[in-house]
């Protein structure tokens, strides 16, 4: 039996494609080790969304090169996709995949031997099919996800992804229900819903659409919570939260991606809104869904970024106060059009502006945490915590730490929430 280890970066959109190929190799009658150990073939899933993103891809194929160097290494992903020569010169790469045939790697590896340079890399450019690859399982026994599209078409200036994934592909509606339903079967009780562009989903189908989607996700029995990953805030029109209103079990938890909260940074990134409409859809989604926790993901130091629109977006974040944020520093990628714009910032600004919102950032998280202290809420329990505690969420994805004398892992129980620390609300069960 040979073996088989996996490392993945980046998005969950990655992690589920890395599931699905490693149960294809199971199924195979490989053994799936951790990547720490020896094995004959590591598969490494890439991500390209940062320079950091590329360095890090770059280092752990030569960790596998160096835990056995008679292994036959396989690099997929966005990095691939976009840079396939330069990862085939990297000594001890094997085989090159894109984000195209990923369910190939199986039947090409298998020819492989350590000597081998395979460049399988094909264009994205014009691929509008949705490539299948179910899971089964999932290594969070409690959450499963579900990738329901792949793709996007939207071309941020500073975004490589477009490059990398190619235009929208929508999964088939009753793929997608089907699938739900099998998880739930296994056991499964909350059912995250991701892709690279979400929002986007049944545009280029014409017969569904995310609020029809989630609508026939909420009748799947055995399915107790629905959450949405990242989410685009255009999507997030009046008419779509009317229509997601009466999902009884979708989360009240949006995560949509603000980047900026100034015009002018916006407009140079190429995003379709501004500061105003994005402070509207966040005001709608908190009239229409009780104690609904806005997370969001921000961008400092993008080309061009003056003192005073980092001022803009500073004042903007903590007006709207987000229950959490992730920061982080604008990095320019080849064969985007930001990265030929003029008055990059400074390394040193970008880290100082990264400081001064995640400083601002944890206050309003401690702010939202703050509100819910005294109330008694559903948790879904998860797993043990390395501080002994069992750990589990809210609906509204506030992260809560209570004893259990007990294994109470994917089990909901109501806990009263007592106090929070660095971002963990600690609680009692009741």
């Amino acid at each position: 039996m040979k073996n088989v280890a996996f490392y993945t970066l980046g998005c969950k959109v990655n992690q589920y494609e890395t599931e699905a190929i490693s149960e294809l190799f199971e199924d195979e009658g490989y053994c799936i080790v951790p990547y720490s150990d020896k094995a004959d073939i590591y598969i490494i899933n890439t991500c390209s969304v940062t320079a950091m993103s590329d360095r890090k891809s770059r280092q752990m194929i030569r960790r596998a090169k160096k835990t056995n160097p008679d292994a036959v290494i396989a690099v997929m992903g966005c990095y691939s996709q976009t840079a396939p020569d330069e990862i085939l010169d990297i000594d001890g790469v094997n085989l090159v995949l894109g984000t195209k045939d990923r369910a190939s790697v199986l039947r090409l590896t298998k020819k492989l031997t350590a000597s081998d340079k395979v460049n399988a890399v094909t264009s994205v450019k014009d691929n509008h099919t949705f490539e299948a690859l179910n899971v089964r399982r999932c290594l969070d026994h409690t959450r499963a996800y579900i990738k329901i599209q792949d793709g996007c078409s939207q071309f941020c200036s500073y975004c490589i992804i477009p490059y990398a994934r190619g235009p929208i592909r929508s999964r088939r509606e009753e793929d997608i229900i089907a699938e739900a339903q099998k998880l739930a079967n296994a056991g499964f009780k909350e059912i995250i819903l991701t892709g690279i562009h979400a929002a986007s989903y049944g545009k280029d189908l014409g017969s569904t659409s995310l609020g029809r989607l989630i609508n026939r996700i909420d009748s799947c029995e055995g399915i107790r919570r629905i959450r949405l990953s990242s989410i685009e805030p255009m999507t997030l029109d009046n008419e779509f939260i009317k229509s997601i209103r009466g999902a009884k079990k979708l989360c009240p938890h949006f995560h949509i991606s603000l980047q900026s909260g100034c015009d002018a940074t916006l407009k140079r990134m190429n995003r379709k809104y501004t500061a105003a409409d994005f402070a509207a859809i966040v005001d709608g989604l908190r009239k229409a869904f009780t104690d609904c926790a806005i997370t969001t993901d921000i961008m400092v130091g993008f080309a061009g970024e003056t003192d005073a629109e980092f001022a803009e977006t500073f004042s903007f974040v903590e007006n709207l106060g987000f229950a959490e944020a992730h920061v982080f520093q604008y990095s320019p990628r080849r064969g985007t059009p930001a990265a030929k714009f003029k008055d990059q910032v400074s390394p040193e600004i970008k880290e100082a502006r990264s400081k001064a919102i995640i400083k601002l950032t944890d206050l309003t998280r401690n702010e939202f945490l703050e509100r819910h202290i005294g109330k008694t809420m559903e948790i879904l329990f998860e797993t043990r915590a390395s501080d002994g505690m069992f750990e589990g969420k809210t609906t509204n994805y506030i992260n809560v730490h209570a004893p259990s004398d007990t294994d109470i892992s994917g089990k909901f129980l109501q806990a009263r929430l007592l106090r929070h620390e660095n971002g963990i609300m600690y609680g009692e069960i009741i």
